[in-house]
């Protein structure tokens, strides 16, 4: 049975060009950075050059480029960084919206407890935050905006440069999780008025475990590592080289690539959403046209988005689910509340992610799983047969 990956929002498959620089500086380039002997200048030498190849794909300066061990460690370091300049300036609001990242969710709750007021915006049913509601939202107070390029869950994409344009004229620090947006998206952070930005190995075909926090010249950060001088005292610890050199590769490679991909996912992506929206109570979660290439987001009324995962694993098809029950807790997922899905439909949810792999067939193969699935466990639910008998109203049309 042929296995379709329907899940490359959660992580790609490392590209053959990435393992093979990473190979070649394991082998080659082993020697500590920080050592002042030929052995340590040589790897010294590949990580800066990989820190400049990282640097010329969002047109950065090498020095705005610090090495992390991914999204996660770099939306926490952007967000304290920017709330301790603010602080020492008299400035504690940070605005961001309802469904960011938890990286940043939980930063920002953690800083309430320190004292920061946290203002969270709406994004309304299609996904999106506009640059006018971030600009009412502003005060002389504000030290921070936080607001993710491209949702990871719905693949709605944010008007970045309209609100960094924004912030840039209010003097208020902007902050943007790329790490979704990355692999798919141009990016220019100047030309955007982007200050702070993470980025992510694992979602374009790098190595996991590394990724990077741009910040723009002038920008103090505050590191959250401390023990070592590395990365210009930003961020303790012997880097690692390979990871490094083998993000550059893949990042590279997809920016090469990108239009020939992005045009390849878009086409494939709306044929999904044509079938999906085939299936009688299925509603496209997020903006039908502004979203990620390859982002497919459903909610199917009367199913559970676990037993709908599993069945599909069972016929070769790897996707994933808004709703957290497979990480332990049953409550449904943050971004589908967030732009108003009730919780008993945001429970059946459905997020499949396309790869350049896919061709039309796989797209085929998908809808005709799909529909078989949700119509085997609609047959067996009581939430759905009171549904059907009128006991309970739709929440979508048919």
């Amino acid at each position: 049975m042929k296995r379709i990956y329907a899940d490359n929002a959660a992580t790609t498959p490392v590209s053959e060009t990435a393992i093979r620089e990473m190979v070649r500086c394991m082998r080659e380039v082993y020697g500590n950075p920080s050592s002042l002997y030929e052995i340590g200048q040589q790897a010294k030498e590949e990580l800066e050059k990989a820190r400049a190849q990282i640097a010329a794909c969002f047109g950065a300066q090498p020095r705005e480029i610090i090495f992390t061990s991914g999204g996660s460690e770099a939306d926490n370091q952007a967000l304290r960084s920017a709330a301790a300049l603010g602080a020492r300036k008299g400035k504690k609001h940070i605005i961001s919206t309802a469904f960011e990242h938890h990286a940043v969710l939980h930063t920002l709750r953690a800083l309430q407890r320190e004292g920061f007021e946290v203002t969270l915006l709406d994004v309304h049913e299609n996904g999106i935050v506009t640059a006018e509601e971030v600009a009412a939202a502003l005060r002389p107070d504000t030290c921070l905006v936080s607001v993710m390029f491209a949702n990871n869950e719905i693949g709605t994409i944010q008007p970045v440069e309209e609100i960094g344009a924004v912030c840039r004229r209010a003097g208020v620090l902007f902050h943007t999780d790329a790490v979704q947006a990355a692999g798919h998206l141009a990016i220019d952070v100047g030309r955007m008025n982007i200050d702070l930005m993470a980025v992510s190995a694992h979602k374009f075909h790098g190595p996991k475990g590394v990724g990077i926090l741009y910040a723009r010249r002038g920008v103090a950060l505050t590191p959250l590592i401390e023990g070592g001088a590395q990365e210009r005292g930003k961020r303790a610890g012997t880097e690692n080289v390979p990871a490094a050199a083998g993000m550059a590769a893949a990042l590279r490679e997809t920016c090469e690539k990108r239009e020939e991909t992005a045009a390849h996912l878009t086409a494939l992506r709306d044929r999904l959403i044509e079938g999906l929206s085939r299936i009688p109570y299925a509603q496209l979660n997020g903006d039908r046209e502004r979203r990620l290439p390859g982002n497919v987001s459903f909610c199917f009324e009367g199913i559970e988005g676990e037993s709908l995962l599993l069945l599909l694993d069972d016929r070769g098809i790897c996707a994933s689910s808004g709703s957290a029950c497979t990480s332990g807790s049953l409550d449904p997922s943050h971004v589908l509340l967030a732009i108003g899905r009730p919780h008993e439909v945001a429970h059946g949810s459905l997020r499949l992610t396309l790869g350049a792999e896919w061709d039309g067939d796989d797209v085929e193969t998908v809808i005709r799983e799909v529909s078989g699935v949700v119509a085997y466990l609609r047959g067996m639910s009581p939430f759905w047969r009171d549904l059907t008998t009128g006991k309970r109203p739709h929440v979508f049309e048919k």
